[in-house]
């Protein structure tokens, strides 16, 4: 049986949700951040029980942890991320800082079909390892739920593997983990010669059925570019998945507009990821859906790319935004969330209480799973971090360079 836990003397109880919300945060609602000070929250049997002012205290518990000038805010949830992965690509990342580009690398098998190449050879069980110290990395900064992709497979084999690895983390770790299929993450070089519906048919004939059959992902992804798959491609692969029962998240608009957003809206996409550029008639296929804006600020900024997400006409256009890592070997080789909040203000030009909820309760509706995560509610899985003494919650991205993050509980434990 497990002990209750009570935080006291808390500065600020950060997103305490008296109601829970049913819907994502849009427009002037993101900046909008619900806070309790000098407060407690009770913890008992994982969840959120209670919580309040201290006037209001209770005075029992089996722990009692004293909050002292201290911030209390839900799990960062990072609903973008390519977690497992065989090799770093910190070669690629020279060549960038010699002047070549990301479609320049691709072009010469490096990229996406570097990191294949190199996970094709690798095995489960090493995979697993490399993922399970990454794994601890982000919980470290205060992730408790995330998003793992496929991709770096390729093949049936090496799809399904990576498949199994996100499995094998959901089974041995207490942060919350949903699996998406990214089969179609680059064509690869044996099928780009004349046959690129040839790999379409495999993804849709071959790994589609097993993964569904052995119950391995939550969501189907697609990387709709020009250096990837068209409008018409991601929309067949998308239709494949829905029979599936696999809904949509999908990479769109990182280097190009294509009308891959109204594509992904047309069938049900829970959310669009990157958005560096956007046009006027991306942004009205958004207005009128419920698919969340996901943006990946770490992304360009490593890249050092001109283009970054305009979060300030999407907010203002009433779009729900939510925030993530990108963490994966090329573009984006980090899992700390403090820093994609941090970014967000710094160049997306949103504000802490924008970034702070687009990093958490958003993010947790991009997972459709916003009924146990992102936000400080009783019935809610007790999953928070605890700062260390700070002046202001603007503190928090303002000093991007600091380890605010002093303590992490997820189900509530430490």
């Amino acid at each position: 049986m497990s002990q209750s836990l009570l935080v006291t003397n808390i500065h600020q109880l950060v997103l305490a949700e008296e109601t829970p919300r049913t819907k994502p945060l849009r427009g002037s609602e993101l900046a909008q951040l619900p806070v309790i000070e000098n407060a407690w929250l009770l913890v008992e049997n994982q969840r959120i029980t209670d919580f309040g002012e201290m006037e209001n205290c209770p005075e029992r518990a089996d722990k009692i942890l004293n909050a002292t000038g201290r911030f209390v805010l839900p799990c960062w949830c990072d609903s973008h991320t390519h977690l497992v992965f065989a090799k770093n690509r910190e070669e690629e990342w020279v060549d960038r800082i010699k002047g070549r580009s990301y479609e320049e690398i691709a072009a010469r098998g490096g990229g996406i079909l570097n990191s294949a190449a190199r996970l094709q050879e690798t095995p489960e069980e090493v995979l697993f390892g490399q993922a399970q110290e990454r794994l601890q990395e982000v919980r470290k900064s205060g992730t408790g739920l995330l998003e793992i992709k496929s991709g770096y497979g390729l093949t049936v084999e090496s799809e399904l593997k990576m498949l199994r690895v996100i499995r094998r983390l959901k089974e041995a770790s207490d942060v919350g983990i949903k699996a998406t299929f990214l089969g179609a993450h680059s064509v690869p070089m044996a099928y780009r010669n004349g046959n690129r519906q040839g790999y379409i048919d495999l993804i849709i004939n071959e790994m589609l059925p097993k993964i569904a059959g052995e119950g391995l992902a939550d969501y189907i992804d697609v990387f709709c570019e020009k250096l990837a798959f068209s409008v018409a491609e991601t929309e067949e692969i998308m239709a494949a998945g829905a029979r599936y029962g696999l809904r949509p998240k999908i990479h769109v608009n990182q280097f190009n507009c294509m009308g891959g957003i109204a594509a992904a809206v047309r069938h049900g996409a829970v959310s669009v990821d990157h958005l560096e550029v956007v046009d006027d008639a991306d942004i009205e296929a958004l207005k009128n859906s419920e698919t969340i804006a996901t943006l990946l600020p770490s992304a360009p900024f490593f890249l050092n790319d001109d283009h970054r997400p305009p979060a300030r006409g999407l907010i203002e256009a009433g779009i729900p935004v939510a925030l993530a890592s990108d963490f994966n070997p090329g573009t984006s080789p980090s899992g700390r969330m403090p820093f994609v909040v941090s970014l967000a203000c710094i160049q997306l030009k949103m504000l802490p209480e924008e970034a702070i909820q687009a990093a958490t309760l958003n993010g947790a509706f991009a997972l459709e799973a916003a009924a146990n995560y992102g936000s400080i509610a009783r019935g809610k899985l007790a999953n928070f971090l605890i700062t260390r003494p700070m002046p202001s919650l603007a503190y928090l991205p303002y000093a991007f360079g600091s380890d605010l993050v002093e303590r992490v509980f997820l189900k509530g434990k430490e």
